[in-house]
């Protein structure tokens, strides 16, 4: 037996300490008593009192009360098995970690808002099967499928722009790392009718040949490919921090000494999106968010990731209370005084 609540037992102390009391005040009342009668007088008065129907009174009331602290206490005995099953979509997320998303013309900066949108994204996905990938002109997967939230989150945490050898982006090669990361799931994983799903979150900027061939391959395997766009379209300038001290040292500049200036493309993502049988969204101020994509999540086909059962101790406070509220019944259903016969 295990108890829910245990620290409501300590409640038991109670009892004796009612019992106890109980004994002291009848004492102290019996005591009193003796200084205006004896006790044959005072027996002699009580017509029809009975004793031990008095006594059976309190101690059927204390015995309820225990058991209404154990009940409350929420006794579990024996097992009892439950089936949890998690179902959801399999997603993965392309975080760009190009130079140019630390721009700060979405605050803090357009990496760093990337990551928050993302975090807000797991905390309100349920069961769903996600995944992280991280590019610039290469691409690798951060964070393979999971259902580890914990370990997702952590994984986007570490993710900065200069963990990159390349500060350029080609949106070629996430694509290719996701058909790799899709078809890795193994057979039992990909027998789930479960939507797959594919997340680029980026500024649009494009340096590479081209993404025409790889998007054309997750089309063909059943992958939608939806964007979120991060930026303004006035752009900002791209600063540099000192990476031990953190301070500001600048701002980049290209090859001939100019301020470079970023600002977000759209209509990249959006040719992405709509070849990938996917939606474009945008986040341009503080103020927007991913809960137009969130919305969009809940609407696929979602497939049985996980099912698994639990071996759970069966609560079984009924059988306590109703213990309890017997006794405290008969309590007081017992009598203080009877009809004597008459002889």
């Amino acid at each position: 037996m295990i108890w829910q609540d245990a620290y409501f037992l300590w409640l038991l102390l109670v009892i004796p300490l009612l019992a106890g009391g109980l004994w002291w005040y009848f004492q102290r009342l019996r005591e009193k008593r003796k200084q205006f009668f004896s006790d044959d007088l005072f027996e002699s008065l009580r017509i029809g009192f009975w004793r031990t129907g008095d006594r059976l009174k309190t101690v059927t009331l204390l015995v309820g009360l225990s058991f209404l602290v154990l009940a409350i206490a929420g006794p579990k005995v024996g097992t009892q098995v439950r089936e949890v099953k998690r179902q959801g979509v399999d997603l993965l997320i392309a975080l760009d970690l190009s130079d140019s998303m630390n721009a700060e013309d979405v605050k803090p900066s357009r990496l760093e808002k990337a990551k928050y949108e993302i975090t807000r994204l797991i905390e309100r996905l349920k069961g769903d099967r996600v995944g992280l990938i991280v590019f610039t002109g290469d691409a690798y997967l951060q964070s393979p499928m999971t259902l580890d939230y914990s370990a997702l989150r952590l994984f986007l945490n570490i993710a900065e722009t200069d963990q990159m050898p390349s500060s350029s982006t080609d949106f070629s090669a996430p694509m290719d790392v996701a058909l790799r990361a899709f078809d890795s799931l193994d057979e039992e994983q990909n027998q789930s009718n479960a939507a797959k799903v594919m997340l680029i979150i980026s500024d649009g900027e494009n340096h590479g040949a081209g993404y025409s061939d790889a998007l054309n391959s997750l089309v063909e395997n059943n992958i939608s490919v939806y964007t979120l766009g991060i930026g303004t379209r006035s752009g900002s300038t791209i600063p540099q921090y000192n990476s031990d001290t953190g301070s500001l040292i600048g701002y980049k500049r290209d090859q001939s000494g100019k301020l470079v200036t970023t600002r977000l493309q759209p209509e990249t993502l959006r040719d992405i999106a709509n070849q990938g049988e996917g939606e474009y969204y945008s986040i341009e101020s503080g103020s927007d968010g991913i809960d137009s994509f969130l919305g969009r999540i809940d609407e696929l086909e979602q497939g049985e990731f996980a099912s698994q059962e639990y071996a759970d101790f069966k609560n079984q406070y009924q059988l306590m209370a109703g213990i309890a509220l017997g006794f405290i019944f008969i309590s007081l259903l017992l009598p203080k005084y009877r009809k004597e016969s008459k002889s």
